[in-house]
């Protein structure tokens, strides 16, 4: 599959699930806070810059940030590689 769909379907799933989280905190009956954490996982492996932002406020709570690169390497298995600089090496030196 193309790298720039399979993005593009990963960034639009991540705003889905937002949204749905956004009306779960409002609605009883949907969770908004599992739809908000699927949602801005899903950002955070399409986004190299929202990656950054995941660890940086993550790595506070040594668990929290463990379950999210858990919960990252499951979802990476599962669809692929999804970011462009994830096949390009860091410059050596």
């Amino acid at each position: 599959m193309n790298k720039e769909f399979k993005r593009f379907l990963v960034v639009v799933a991540a705003f889905a699930f937002l949204v749905l989280g956004l009306l779960g905190l409002a609605l009883p009956f949907i969770q908004g806070f599992l739809f908000l954490g699927i949602g801005l996982i899903l950002l955070s492996i399409s986004s190299p810059r929202f990656r950054a932002w995941a660890i940086v406020h993550t790595v506070r709570y040594p668990r929290i940030h463990t379950a999210l690169e858990k919960l990252e390497k499951w979802i990476l298995g599962i669809i692929g590689k999804v970011d462009e600089d994830d096949d390009v090496a860091p410059p050596k030196g």
